[in-house]
């Protein structure tokens, strides 16, 4: 489906084409019952289910944080977990987060764009950026809620039904600070056993960010009935509520 619609399903590889109609409508405002059965089909066609491992079982970061900025500094993160969409929807719900966007990092500018990022070839993830309060969030603390419920960090270069490397676990610090938590971090999980597969997420140089297409804007917000949101997103936004009640808004 062409991107200018803003209306096709993050997995872009084949789908069954009785599928299309019901992803069309789910997305342009129809029944939410037909999104929930375009849904099911997708549950049952094989897709390998996300590994979540739940709040209360992952450590909290045991590496220890510099803030050198004032009372009002803001900071920026960047985190790459599959379809843009789910990731920005769970963290626009955290307390102390002031604005999440979606976009392209790992690549370069001059091919960041969602036709030539869907081919796979750029060098780019789909991720979000994050600017947030370090006085009332810390980067680990987004770490944690990234690996918690936003994703699956065990999959390789794949979210569910969304493949390639432009849906690969990845975060790319912004300074040598936050690469420092990163690696303890992940260090840190890996130690604790918490996820019973390895984590694949890797921690890449930081080459910038160029925000999405606007339609992919808010989309969650936007399309709450559309198939893929119901499916996979809203779960991840509800994991979050349950799993981290003082940090949900």
């Amino acid at each position: 489906m062409a991107a200018s619609t803003g209306i096709e399903v993050c997995a872009l590889g084949p789908m069954p084409s009785p599928l299309q109609p019901l992803f069309r409508r789910a997305a342009t405002g129809g029944l939410i019952a037909v999104g929930l059965l375009a849904a099911g089909l997708l549950a049952a066609s094989g897709v390998p289910r996300l590994q979540s491992a739940s709040a209360k079982d992952l450590p909290d970061p045991d590496v220890a944080e510099t803030h050198t900025g004032g009372p009002t500094a803001t900071a920026t993160a960047v985190l790459a977990g599959g379809c843009f969409w789910g990731m920005e929807a769970v963290f626009k719900h955290v307390k102390g987060v002031r604005e999440v966007v979606t976009g392209y990092a790992g690549g370069t500018a001059d091919t960041a764009d969602y036709e030539r990022v869907s081919n796979g070839d750029t060098g780019h993830a789909e991720g979000i950026r994050i600017t947030y309060d370090p006085a009332r969030v810390s980067y680990g603390q987004l770490l944690k809620v990234f690996f918690a419920v936003a994703h699956d960090p065990t999959q390789l270069n794949r979210q569910g039904p969304d493949v390639g490397s432009q849906y690969r676990s990845a975060i790319f610090p912004t300074n040598p600070e936050q690469r420092r938590v990163a690696v303890g971090y992940i260090d840190q999980l890996n130690r604790s056993g918490v996820f019973t597969k390895p984590i694949v997420t890797k921690v890449e140089t930081w080459r910038g960010f160029t925000p999405a297409e606007a339609y992919h804007q808010d989309f969650v917000a936007r399309n709450p009935t559309h198939p893929y949101v119901v499916f996979h997103d809203k779960r991840k936004v509800a994991r979050l509520e349950a799993g981290f009640p003082g940090l949900y808004r």
